[in-house]
């Protein structure tokens, strides 16, 4: 945890008056890290093996700062030889486990969350690491037993579980609040001068945060709809990516259509003061508790009005965001009670997509190991979405449908064969199975040609991934649920007018999934509607998207001045 806000600057000053001191090194380090500085916490511990080579804690800094620069093997190997100096420390045994996440090695990582958790089995956040990353390899033991631990420490107030993986446990709307609530008061605000908000502005000038302008789920939902907002009059969309610059199509567009500021590897402080400068009315957050995003920094208040959309489908639980923008279906009454935020809502699904998405050509049944012939179903949704109800789900359809496979986006580590095994175990030959390893955006659209119907996960629904089965025309079947998350794929056919693949219990999802499978009929019909409906304004209209999305933004710095006034 950080010190009080003058902290660093005491540490600078103890180091200058005596540059041998070791420990105000690491302590200065940790200071430098925990205000979003990697360079500066980098030179800190560097500073300290060069008192101490070798001392675990030193190393254990050295490592935390080259996992927040992306520098993964780096990472890693200044982690392990902390761990091997100090091999009791749960601390640094959670630092090695996220580096060797990020850095594929899938297994290592689950031994490495199994051992913080060893070492610290009443600690919630070990706890939470270790039930989150068993569910990305698809390893389901404990898993009851790891959720209610997280769960009973949430309703206790205890800091259990970040909010994003929260979002894959069977709880409520009221829990998913407490949780994010927990994750905002850890994180300290800086003092910052709140603007006011100027409803009558001329030109509307929006910033958008995000790790995600690029090929990424994120950059892929909003490129079209950035176009769109930049042929409007009097609007300004301004970018301010946490990713470093891509330069494949996605990143070029994105930058043909926005202001985009490289913002990436700068401290929290100075990305607030790059906010700042461009003077922006209203800041929509793109990533939330989603991991790799700034919530520092938004709450330093850099802009008079913040926003929470689309990459978290859920509450942020922060006193620093003013609105949460959804529609209806995904954020309907009876849940904005559980939100920190005020409810805005847009006409349609809140979710926009890229309509210049090209879905034509690509690879044989036979390349994509599907067999010559049969009904295909799919979910490529990732690992971490699957659990035992909704798997067995699929694995009921299966049952029903001869000579039927269920192909699945590859997951990390064993992941694969451990579905494989769950398949074996419900009585299903684990060679109905087919798994698709992650492809080029572009590849991976062009494989639903081969895919019949879609199946979805709950509590957590296909989101980026149900916007591109419909659009490439593959039907979605989902059970909306009572959070945000789960009803995120619902909104999508509800927007379509395609009611009836929104289903209310298991039972009749494995009869829908059923019927669609043995009736050719039925499921033609469906998918011409679904094909009507991409045309209509509704869903993949971004130009009429584009302008609901100012209108809203309009009525937020509108509703934002007026409650200043009356304060």
């Amino acid at each position: 945890m950080s010190g009080p806000p003058d902290e660093r600057q005491r540490l600078r000053h103890a180091v200058a008056v005596n540059p041998a001191d070791f420990i105000a090194w690491v302590m200065l380090s940790d200071a430098e890290l925990d205000r979003g500085d990697a360079h500066a916490g980098l030179q800190a511990s560097m500073r300290a093996l060069q008192l101490r080579p070798s001392h675990p804690e030193a190393l254990a800094r050295q490592g935390r700062a080259h996992w927040m620069r992306g520098e993964h093997a780096l990472a890693v190997s200044a982690l392990r030889s902390a761990v091997a100096g100090a091999p009791d420390h749960p601390g640094m045994a959670l630092w090695l486990a996220h580096a060797l996440e990020d850095a594929g090695e899938a297994e290592d990582a689950a031994l490495g969350y199994q051992r913080a958790y060893h070492l610290m089995p009443d600690e919630p956040v070990c706890a939470s690491h270790l039930l989150n990353w068993r569910r990305r390899i698809c390893d389901w033991r404990d898993l009851d037993r790891l959720s209610a631990e997280v769960r009973r420490a949430v309703a206790s107030g205890r800091p259990g579980m970040e909010p994003f993986g929260f979002l894959s446990e069977d709880a409520g709307p009221d829990e998913q609040l407490a949780c994010a609530r927990l994750s905002a008061r850890r994180i300290t605000a800086a003092p910052a001068a709140q603007a006011e908000a100027d409803a009558q502005a001329p030109v509307l000038r929006m910033g958008f945060l995000s790790n995600g302008f690029g090929s990424h789920p994120t950059g892929l939902l909003t490129v079209a709809l950035f176009e769109a907002i930049g042929r409007l009059p009097e609007v300004e969309a301004h970018l301010f990516a946490l990713n470093r610059p891509d330069h494949g199509e996605t990143g070029r567009r994105l930058r043909q259509a926005a202001r985009v500021h490289e913002v990436a590897g700068l401290a929290h402080g100075a990305v607030a003061r790059r906010i700042k400068e461009r003077a922006v009315q209203l800041l929509f957050d793109l990533r939330g508790w989603g991991g790799g995003g700034r919530p520092e920094v938004l709450a330093m208040r850099p802009a008079p009005v913040q926003v929470n959309w689309l990459a978290y489908p859920g509450t942020s639980g922060a006193p620093w965001m003013d609105f949460v923008l959804a529609d209806g279906f995904v954020l309907p009454d009876a849940l904005a009670a559980h939100f920190s935020e005020r409810v805005m809502r847009l006409p349609r699904c809140f979710q926009p997509s890229d309509t210049a998405r090209r879905v034509e050509g690509g690879v044989s049944r036979g390349e994509c190991g599907l067999p010559p012939d049969g009904f295909v179903f799919c979910c490529f949704n990732n690992s971490y979405k699957l659990n035992p109800r909704s798997f067995g789900r699929m694995l009921a359809a299966l049952r029903a449908v001869e000579r039927s496979v269920l192909w699945l986006l590859s997951g990390p580590g064993r992941a694969d064969r451990r579905l494989r095994m769950e398949a074996e175990r419900h009585g299903v030959d684990p060679q109905r199975l087919v798994f698709m390893a992650k492809q080029p955006h572009a590849a991976y659209l062009q494989r639903y040609r081969h895919a019949d119907l879609f199946l979805d996960t709950n509590p957590y629904n296909a989101h980026t991934t149900a916007s591109d089965a419909l659009w490439a025309g593959c039907p979605v079947l989902t059970l909306p649920g009572a959070t945000f998350a789960s009803r995120v794929a619902g909104s999508m056919n509800h927007h379509l007018g395609l009611h009836e693949m929104n289903v209310d219990s298991d039972e009749s999802f494995i009869a829908r999934a059923t019927a669609l499978a043995t009736d050719p009929a039925e499921l033609s019909r469906v998918r011409l509607r679904l094909r009507q409906a991409r045309s209509e304004p509704g869903l993949f209209d971004m130009a009429g998207f584009a302008q609901d999305f100012v209108d809203a933004s309009r009525a937020m710095l509108e509703l934002a001045s007026s409650k200043s006034a009356r304060s």
